[in-house]
């Protein structure tokens, strides 16, 4: 094992047991997996770290330019126009059977205004950084000298040694009381809000990696085996069979447990590619 790179925590090669058959169907069957040993970001990337990236490169987040028509070729060209997808909690109770009541398209929302235009990240610098494609944490990783994680490398570190665990701090959702993860305490989607959080805000796991569960959900390199599915809760996003999805882990602050309990380290869904929101960002990895 050669010096730590900075910023990053060395996850031991092994095998473990992934995947899950208590929660969603997605998630099984339980099988034994192994990974080489790898650095991994100690937590999501953040805005400061990915305004760098763009200072140094130029690069332009997919949410900051016009979608190409031929991706959506039934579209309205008028609507063709920068945005990306905003979680908007709902003035009260509502019915739990259409994602489209919270989660609204936004126009010239992105990394910088996250929640659309009137809205910065001037205070959260220390936050992960989100409406980012999977072309985006790409782009960011190769700059970085870095990838994306696999899907198997992803878990076992979010897992932290503790092979079969609910959580990834253990079977308990909240040990002694105490809070483990930003994921949504209230009710959903009306009362409870907060947002994402500053990256390390809560315990770090075994391995001791900050914001694995809860906060962010994060991009892997994995191709999802399936298409369509989009969650009525997580994705917040539609797109036609042909555009590819990628799997994406950890469930974010928007995870309430009457209704995603997806911030396990088990948990996944699949997003189109070309797909951001405000609850989605990225961390990287570097193997040996």
């Amino acid at each position: 094992m050669s010096e730590a790179p900075a910023g990053m925590t060395w996850i031991p090669g092994g095998t473990f047991r992934m995947g899950s058959e208590e929660f969603y169907p997605e998630e099984a069957p339980v099988r034994e997996v192994e990974v080489d040993g790898f650095w991994l970001d100690e937590h999501p990337v953040t805005v400061a770290e990915f305004r760098r990236f763009v200072k140094a490169t130029g690069h332009q987040t997919t949410a900051e330019l016009p979608p190409d028509p031929a991706d959506y070729p039934d579209a309205d060209p008028a609507q063709l126009v920068p945005g990306s997808i905003v979680f908007r909690p709902t003035p009260g109770p509502i019915p739990l059977d259409d994602w489209r009541r919270w989660w609204h398209w936004v126009k010239d929302a992105n990394w910088r205004q996250p929640e659309g235009p009137g809205s910065d990240v001037y205070t959260r610098a220390r936050h992960p950084v989100v409406h980012v494609t999977h072309g985006d944490a790409e782009a960011y990783a190769t700059w970085a000298g870095k990838v994306l994680p696999t899907e198997a490398e992803w878990e076992r570190a979010a897992r932290g040694g503790l092979d079969g665990a609910r959580f990834a701090w253990g079977d308990d959702s909240e040990p002694g009381g105490q809070r483990m993860a930003n994921r949504w305490y209230g009710d959903f989607p009306w009362r409870g809000y907060v947002g994402t959080s500053p990256v390390g805000t809560f315990p770090p796991n075994g391995f001791g990696l900050s914001d694995v569960t809860g906060n962010v959900w994060e991009w892997t390199a994995e191709e999802a085996r399936v298409n369509g599915g989009d969650s009525p809760c997580c994705g917040g996003a539609e797109a036609g069979e042909h555009i590819p999805r990628r799997v994406i882990k950890g469930g974010s602050h928007l995870c309430a447990p009457s209704y995603c309990l997806r911030y396990r380290p088990a948990a996944k869904q699949f997003e189109p590619v070309d797909s951001s929101t405000s609850h989605i960002g990225f961390r990287c990895a570097l193997r040996a």
